[in-house]
């Protein structure tokens, strides 16, 4: 590390920075008003629906909007902080953040609710890429683990109370209020910001990668709306294969692009490394199913068992608090601590698919009671308060510190991508299940059901989209655990490189 580096690293002071707890806080207050949206908008879906006349293909599109703008601009984002302070960047994600959300909550059209949703994406990019940056920042070894635990339970407790919380305010207010909540936590946490976080920032480090950010953007989306259109166009349509070629065309430019440009967005060296590997696979795949999971849990609790939108979200709510209660009592750093990153992300995961598989098979029917979804939903808390910090701490142990806000926009692209890419999939799997047990021509299930002449033929529809519910829980499981299996090897793998190699640099040194 150069003299400025160092200047510019509050950790290189024995113990970390002396306010570290106090910032921790405040950079998490910033986070989990990003993460909120991510899932707050499930349970305004009925809402939207019917005021704004929202086809199942625009409220997927106002949930991906948001996500595929994140990830396109995250790594870009990680740095420009590096390079130009992670304070700044930190502070105009706030400010951006909430000026998005103050469009999308006076939106009165679909279209400018997309659009709205995209602007705060941004700002989400940059919030996202510089509150981990920050944490790996003012934080030394020996607290790192516990730091990045809590972080990582402040994500999950966004991802997961996001139903609940949009529940609360749907009940009392217009759905407008889930986005305009937004500008009061913003503006405190920008006055938090510039009077606590100190900056920090790599002076040496790169220019950002403006080609390789929209070549990932480009082809994300394209790859995303082939699968979001298929069960509507058909899946070997012009409609879809041509966006689905050019996304992969364009996301294998981008990966050609990154291993010749000198300065890139995301270094594929980074792949040689089997725990950088092993990190990546278990955190796309865990969002994918829980990304998919809650976008069609929602729906179901409201429009298949008739629930109003509170209601739904505290049924929704073991599952945040299952990881806060576990991630707060010190359990997930413990575990692996105790056990190693390998053994800890495999336990994880395999509880999420474990989860996944009892809302499918015991409570995803109509008929079904409550709780099998309530099994379910412990089961993935559990998973994910074992997994997520020791995937995250994975990930940014593989980079190099100086290159802090990078790792941290690797993370949160994987989150953001298979977030986005859950929805897509796996509301595809239930719409083209949907569409093979019934014949209907509306665009959303509301619809169909108002467009039902009789109560069996309601009946018929809702059965449909139930049985489409449990097809698409059960792939999410499935992908889950193969990516669990898939991450357990590659880290374990590591672990033991590692230790091979340990002895020999402690002679050499």
């Amino acid at each position: 590390m150069t003299a400025t580096t160092a200047a510019n690293d509050p950790s290189a002071a024995p113990g970390g920075h002396p306010q570290r707890w106090l910032i921790l806080g405040v950079i998490c207050l910033a986070q989990l008003t990003v993460l909120l949206d991510n899932t707050v908008l499930g349970v305004a879906i009925p809402s939207l629906t019917s005021e704004l006349h929202a086809s199942t293909a625009d409220i997927q599109w106002m949930i991906n909007a948001y996500s595929l703008v994140q990830s396109g601009l995250l790594l870009t984002a990680g740095n420009a902080a590096d390079r130009y302070g992670r304070k700044k960047l930190l502070a105009a994600g706030l400010a951006l953040f909430g000026l998005g959300s103050l469009a999308a909550g006076l939106a009165d059209s679909t279209a400018q609710l997309i659009a709205a949703r995209a602007g705060m994406g941004v700002g989400g990019a940059l919030l996202m890429t510089t509150t981990l940056a920050v944490v790996m920042q003012i934080f030394d070894d020996s607290e790192r683990v516990k730091a990045i635990a809590l972080w990582a339970t402040v994500s999950s407790l966004g991802f997961a109370a996001g139903p609940l919380i949009g529940g609360a305010i749907l009940n009392h207010f217009w759905w407008g209020m889930i986005f305009l909540i937004n500008i009061p936590v913003a503006l405190v946490g920008l006055v938090a910001v510039v009077k606590l976080v100190p900056e920090s920032k790599n002076p040496q480090g790169e220019r950002p990668d403006l080609v390789g950010a929209l070549l990932s953007t480009v082809g994300m989306t394209a790859v995303v709306y082939a699968i979001i259109t298929g069960p509507e166009h058909g899946w070997t349509s012009a409609e879809v294969l041509v966006p689905a070629f050019v996304g992969v065309a364009v996301l294998a430019a981008f990966a050609r692009w990154e291993l010749h440009v000198p300065y890139p967005m995301l270094d594929m060296h980074f792949f040689r490394d089997q725990k950088f590997v092993g990190a990546v696979a278990g955190a796309i795949l865990v969002m994918f199913g829980m990304g998919g999971s809650l976008f069609l849990l929602t729906q179901h609790l409201q429009f298949v068992l008739g629930y109003e939108p509170l209601e739904a979200g505290l049924r929704m709510a073991p599952l945040a608090l299952t990881v806060v209660a576990l991630n707060l009592t010190g359990v997930g750093p413990r575990i692996v601590m105790k056990l190693g990153t390998a053994p800890t992300v495999a336990v994880g995961m395999t509880l999420v698919a474990a989860g996944l598989a009892s809302i499918a098979l015991i409570g995803g029917g109509t008929e079904s009671s409550y709780w099998g979804m309530l099994l379910g939903l412990v089961l993935m808390g559990v998973g994910l308060a074992v997994s997520n910090p020791a995937m995250a701490n994975a990930i940014m142990s593989a980079i190099p510190p100086e290159k802090a806000g990078v790792g941290a926009g690797v993370n949160g692209t994987l989150a953001e991508f298979g977030n986005g890419l859950g929805v897509a999939v796996l509301g595809a799997v239930l719409n083209a299940r949907f569409a093979a047990l019934v014949t209907v021509t509306a665009t959303s299930l509301p619809a169909a059901l108002a467009a039902a002449g009789s109560d069996a033929e309601r009946a018929r529809v809702s059965d449909a989209f139930a049985s489409g519910l449990q097809t698409s829980q059960l792939v999410g499981a499935v992908a889950v655990l193969a990516g669990g299996l898939l991450a357990a090897v590659l880290l374990g793998r590591a672990e033991r490189a590692e230790k091979a190699t340990a002895p020999k640099s402690s002679v050499a040194a």
